[in-house]
């Protein structure tokens, strides 16, 4: 299966020289349908400030729209997982987030996690939609393939995060599955929360927001709102602003943790 050249994963060492001598990790997540390239300069902008950062690529992203259809939350999930044990095996404390399904997939590691997560950054997450055609979907995902795609929901001109053109729909089923035991598990989520938020999403409607930030246990919950972008806000206008605000959370919560 041949990968995207922008599907690469991020792999950056920790510099505790500019850490106040912690080793600091941060696990960052792209979305569904998506890869790296939309987590690279978020994830570089934090490496230049000492964290050791690592981007995977989900299984089934950055190849074909076919192959993700084969595959489920489960095998997303699992790398994840996996890239956790090895960012707490090698640093003092581990900050994760994640974009839109990489959101919920950060959210769902914190829940079960909750020893192993300092802090939780999402970016458009989504846990749950307004859609009434997605109660379709078990019978639809039969009948046809996929859906056209939802990538490139940016506002700034020029910018593309590279995702597929079409959705496969067992696959994003397989992701719908899972929502309502998240859901439910929220109040599992302890580490604190910076919840980015566009004023204007296509993708991912305004039922996620009240869920997450009403269901956590989390004491520290900061909710940013992106006046100037769209869904992939991390190769937006606001993209700096992320870059920034989450480089400060990174350096409260992994303190104190």
């Amino acid at each position: 299966m041949t990968i995207h050249p922008l599907a690469a994963p991020l792999s950056e060492p920790a510099r505790p020289e500019l850490t106040g001598g912690r080793r600091i990790g941060v696990l960052l997540s792209h979305g569904f349908t998506g890869q790296p390239a939309s987590m690279k300069p978020w994830g570089e902008a934090l490496a230049e400030r000492g964290y050791a950062v690592v981007v995977p690529r989900l299984p089934g992203h950055g190849t074909t729209w076919q192959e993700l259809n084969t595959l489920t939350w489960a095998d997303w999930y699992a790398e994840l997982d996996r890239t956790l044990d090895r960012l707490v095996a090698e640093n003092d404390a581990v900050v994760v987030g994640g974009l839109s399904m990489g959101g919920a997939l950060v959210l769902r590691l914190a829940a079960d996690r909750p020893g192993d997560v300092a802090g939780v950054m999402v970016v458009n997450p989504a846990v749950a939609t307004k859609r009434l055609d997605v109660k379709l979907l078990p019978v639809l995902k039969h009948l046809v393939k996929s859906f056209p795609g939802i990538a490139d929901d940016i506002k700034k001109p020029g910018a593309e995060e590279f995702g597929y053109t079409r959705t496969p729909l067992k696959a994003v089923h397989s992701m719908m599955q899972q929502w309502p035991e998240l859901v439910a598990d929220l109040p599992k989520v302890t580490a604190p929360l910076l919840y980015f938020r566009s004023a204007e999403d296509h993708v991912v409607d305004e039922a996620s927001e009240p869920l997450i930030t009403g269901r956590v246990s989390s004491r520290d919950v900061t909710v940013v709102r992106l006046a100037d972008s769209y869904h992939v806000a991390t190769l937006d206008h606001d993209a700096q602003r992320i870059f920034d605000e989450s480089a400060a959370f990174v350096a409260r919560v992994a303190t104190i943790s």
